[in-house]
């Protein structure tokens, strides 16, 4: 193609009719960009779909489906449509909205309390706070991690309804909440998390807070599905970019963020995942290859046993959200490496450490055909793996797993997994 393009533009400027070469080329240059785009970057009518850790492909095909109306998805547009305008009414959310200021006297700085800390009640205040791994202390609500949960989520609902629906409204309150959040100086976050996580009466904060912005990966997509909206500007757009181009520098350079990467269970997975999801968006690629191409020694090879277990996740009270949480992320972290040509999916290591083995691990306790012998504090919820088996299915072209994710979701035809992940056909 790029041979016939120019071929065509050279001749035409030898007839002497320069405007027309010029014209050629440009159209020539548009269309090899769009063949050489990655997936996830497809050209979609109202500008360019930029997402990271969803199959642009497959999102534009759900959008054409629901355009049509596929009654397939119907119960899950349905759905997403009533959890939209609940949305709508969602935030502004802003770090100011804390009663008490962090450290630093600067309400906005990011804080948040250890999720798992609780009083002392032997001690006098209760401090310093003592652990209990899996009981959630609920005095965090008062700080900023659950604003940040509800703010992150509000504006993937919202921009994943204004992709398919092409509803302004959802758009229009989707950049009002980025605004708020991220850009208008009186309410903005500061783009470090230096008090995340605290311990009353033994720290300040600590590289475990960093998890708290895990979301944030998936919320760089919703952004992706806003490209065109009238309501999110140029400058808006850039201005995101800078101040996640800041976050990422202070996730790489600070204590708490070299502590972080040099965990090894989840917190280290997930810190990848936002160095190289956060990278991508800000255009720093070279970033996010490094920690891809490091991530199957360090995160695959390191947390997965030969038969598929995940010991520091088994270790906690909670220990199959744990185990399907990490895998999660290394599925994250498999779908990044592929935009840059790093295969993760198929990496295994000499004793067959790698993802599916992980997966193929899980795949009978959720579906009931051992029993979980680990602890898990309120019970199992195996339709957490349902996503994950239905992108191995993709990932691996192997039914089975679909089958399972199928069996596992059940009849909730209002799952936004198919809107996201739509069913394949089964071939065997």
């Amino acid at each position: 193609m790029e041979k016939q393009c120019l071929m065509i533009a050279w001749r035409s400027s030898r007839r002497r009719l320069p405007l027309l070469a010029a014209r050629l080329a440009l159209a020539c240059l548009i269309a090899l960009l769009a063949a050489e785009l990655p997936a996830g970057e497809a050209l979609e009518k109202g500008g360019l779909v930029r997402v990271f850790l969803i199959d642009g492909g497959s999102l534009a095909k759900t959008r054409q489906r629901v355009a049509a109306g596929d009654p397939a998805l119907a119960g899950a547009l349905a759905g997403l449509r009533h959890e939209a305008q609940s949305a709508l009414q969602a935030g502004p959310f802003s770090v100011m909205d804390k009663k008490s200021a962090p450290p630093s006297g600067d309400k906005h700085d990011y804080m948040s309390l250890g999720p798992y800390w609780w009083p002392d009640p032997g001690k006098p205040g209760g401090l310093p706070y003592i652990r209990r791994d899996g009981q959630i202390n609920p005095e965090g609500e008062a700080f900023d991690r659950k604003p940040l949960n509800e703010m992150s989520s509000a504006v993937e609902t919202l921009a994943l309804a204004y992709y398919l629906t092409a509803d302004g409204a959802y758009a229009e309150h989707a950049a009002r909440l980025l605004r708020a959040w991220f850009l208008d100086e009186a309410t903005r976050m500061n783009p470090h998390l230096k008090y995340g996580q605290a311990i009353p009466g033994r720290m300040e904060g600590r590289g475990t807070g960093i998890i708290d912005t895990a979301q944030l990966a998936g919320l760089v997509d919703a952004v992706g599905m806003l490209a065109g909206a009238p309501c999110w500007t140029a400058a808006d757009q850039r201005g995101l970019e800078a101040w996640f181009r800041q976050y990422l520098a202070w996730l790489r350079e600070s204590r708490h963020g070299q502590d972080e990467s040099r965990a090894g269970n989840n917190h280290g997975t997930w810190y990848d995942v936002q160095v190289a999801a956060f990278a991508l968006f800000a255009g720093e690629e070279e970033i996010a290859r490094d920690v891809l191409e490091k991530a199957a020694a360090r995160r695959i090879a390191a947390q997965i046993e030969p038969d598929g277990r995940q010991p520091q996740e088994l270790a906690r009270t909670r220990s199959f959200d744990y185990s399907t949480m990490n895998l999660r992320g290394m599925f994250e972290l498999a779908t990044l490496g592929q935009r840059l040509g790093v295969d993760l999916w198929h990496f295994e290591s000499t004793d067959g450490r790698s993802i599916r083995r992980a997966l193929d691990w899980l795949i009978p306790f959720a579906l009931g055909e051992e029993r979980w012998r680990h602890e898990q504090l309120g019970g199992l919820q195996p339709a957490r793996l349902a996503p994950l088996l239905r992108r191995a299915a993709a990932a691996y072209q192997e039914p089975r797993y679909e089958r399972a994710a199928r069996q596992l979701a059940g009849a909730d035809a209002s799952d936004r997994m198919h809107l996201l992940l739509p069913e394949p056909r089964l071939s065997n």
